[in-house]
């Protein structure tokens, strides 16, 4: 058989919580505050490769919380994923890693953030939808000026 014939594979090998810290510096007293915290959301995606056709894909979140000017809370998550990817046509590898794995490792995300949260002593954080499509696209255009303007500097 030629290598045309071959169908794409995509699967799933497995999803895990590749690492997660909270830090509250300023409990207990924190929660004797009446406000409820400020949120503020950082998030990065990667991928590597470890074999022929297996990736790692990850997101990496930030939550840092604040009431007034003291920190309530900081989180740092990170969900991951190995994907088997083979016979991708080319060109497709890359919006595959950068967009379809994280839409299947976001879920699992938020719901490890909430449960954190919770078990931490506040109210649940219920992250929004990420249009990762967008995301994609916004990284690759900020990377190519990035390397553009590397390029003009030489």
């Amino acid at each position: 058989m030629s290598e045309e014939n071959q169908q794409p594979v995509f699967n799933i090998q497995r999803i895990y919580l590749k690492d997660l810290s909270l830090e509250q510096p300023n409990s207990p007293a924190i929660f004797l505050e009446q406000e409820g915290p400020g949120i503020e959301v950082a998030i990065d995606i990667g991928d590597e490769k470890l074999s022929e056709n297996i990736f790692e894909s990850t997101i990496t979140i930030t939550i840092t919380a604040k009431i007034k000017d003291k920190v309530a809370f900081l989180i740092e998550c990170k969900q991951a994923g190995i994907f088997e990817a083979s016979n991708i046509p080319e060109g497709q590898l890359e919006p595959l890693l950068g967009i379809a794995c994280p839409n299947i490792l976001y879920p699992y995300l938020r719901a490890n953030i909430a449960d954190i949260v919770t078990r931490a002593g506040f109210p649940p954080i219920h992250l929004t939808e990420i249009n990762f499509e967008v995301f994609y696209q916004q990284r690759k255009a900020a990377l190519t000026q990035a390397g553009n303007g590397a390029t003009a500097a030489h």
